[in-house]
C-alpha cells in the first residue's frame, strides 16, 4: 500500500529535481542583463524556481494533510498494467523505431484488455502506425526516430 504521504513526497521531489536541473542549466546559460537585453537563460531560471517553489509547497503540504493510503495492491497491480506497456514502448523506439512500436504497443494493448479480439488488435496497431506516418512523415514532413532497425534496413 502507498500512502499519501510518500506519493506526494515523491513526486515533490521529482519535480522538484526538474526544477532544479532547469536553474542549474540556466545558470550555465546565463542569466540577468547585457548589453544586449535579458540573457538568454533568464526566463529558464525563474520558470525553474517557480517548479522548486511549488514542489516545496507540495511537499509541505503532503506532509501537513496527508491521506493514509492512496494506493491499495490491487490498484497498484492496475497501474502498473498501463505503466510497465508504455515503458516498454518508449525503450523499443531505439531499437525498433516508433512506427512498429506503435503497432505493437497498440496491438498489445488492445489484446491485452480485450482479451483475444487479435484481429481487431492487429488492425488497430496497424491503423496507428499508418496513421502516425501519414500525419507526421507526409502531412508535416517530420522525421521520426526509425531505430537500429530502420538503419539496418537503410529506411
Amino acid at each position: 500500500m502507498i500512502s499519501g504521504r510518500s506519493l506526494e513526497s515523491a513526486t515533490a521531489l521529482i519535480t522538484g529535481a526538474f526544477g532544479a536541473a532547469v536553474v542549474v542549466s540556466s545558470i550555465d546559460n546565463g542569466i540577468g542583463w547585457s548589453t544586449a537585453g535579458v540573457d538568454s537563460g533568464t526566463f529558464p531560471f525563474i520558470v525553474g524556481l517557480v517548479i522548486v517553489a511549488g514542489s516545496l509547497f507540495n511537499l509541505v503540504q503532503g506532509w501537513l494533510h496527508a491521506r493514509p493510503v492512496v494506493l491499495t495492491a490491487g490498484e497498484l497491480r492496475r497501474l502498473g498494467t498501463l505503466f510497465l506497456p508504455a515503458t516498454a514502448y518508449v525503450g523499443f523506439i531505439p531499437l525498433i523505431g516508433l512506427y512498429p512500436a506503435s503497432a505493437l504497443y497498440v496491438f498489445g494493448t488492445i489484446a491485452w484488455h480485450k482479451r483475444g479480439a487479435l484481429l481487431v488488435s492487429a488492425l488497430a496497431g496497424i491503423g496507428a502506425a499508418v496513421a502516425l506516418y501519414l500525419i507526421f512523415e507526409l502531412t508535416f514532413q517530420i522525421s521520426l526516430p526509425r531505430g537500429a532497425l530502420g538503419a539496418l534496413i537503410d529506411y
